[in-house]
């Protein structure tokens, strides 16, 4: 046997053996694996929303989330909008951009900060929204038929609780969550300032 073929032998040899070690530790039953459950989900959510509600409107996933966070709080910051839609604020912005081409909404400076835009709606957005919301409606109550309410109430909060683990851990890439994170953290603070301006009047 040549050298090099004995470096590749020893080579494979200690990755089926690592593998050996890692498969003996977790035990993973596939099927009862958490991310693969709930990308399962996700992902027929997804494709049953985009292709039988969204795409009638030329809408992506993206566009659905900033419309239904500004049909619950109209004339955001658009940090505050990436923040609420768990979208990082370059692809939030491209995103707007695409949305404002299509008349869905408006974007403006802040009246109290040329360095904020504000993100509204407009009256076409809304109307196509109207149409949207009964959709997702009806999936979400097809999705958890038989499950009972307490249930639910822990799903939701063990999914936020997990998104939460997972938004924070040092693994991420810097250049995918990080921006999402000081988001968040500039929409809190901001918050924290409103609510104490208004408490001081």
């Amino acid at each position: 046997m040549l050298r090099g073929e004995r470096r590749v032998d020893a080579g494979s040899s200690r990755i089926c053996r690592d593998f050996n070690l890692v498969s003996d530790r977790t035990g993973l039953n596939f099927s009862d694996y958490l991310p693969y459950l709930v990308n399962r989900v996700g992902w027929l959510l997804v494709t049953d929303f985009g292709q039988n509600t969204l795409a009638r409107h030329q809408l992506s996933i993206a566009m659905w989330r900033v419309l239904a966070v500004l049909a619950n709080d109209d004339g955001q910051r658009q940090i505050d909008v990436a923040a609420s839609t768990s979208i990082d604020v370059s692809t939030l912005s491209r995103v707007v951009t695409r949305m404002v081409k299509m008349g869905l909404v408006t974007r403006t400076r802040s009246a109290t900060s040329n360095r904020e835009v504000t993100v509204r709606l407009t009256p076409k957005g809304a109307a196509i929204l109207a149409r949207i919301i009964p959709h997702a409606i009806e999936l979400e109550r097809r999705a958890i038929s038989g499950v009972p309410a307490e249930d639910l109430n822990v799903i939701r909060r063990s999914l936020r609780r997990m998104y939460q683990n997972l938004a924070a851990s040092e693994r991420l890439s810097r250049t995918t969550e990080a921006p999402l994170l000081r988001a968040s953290a500039a929409s809190a603070a901001s918050s924290r300032q409103r609510q104490g301006g208004r408490a001081r009047r």
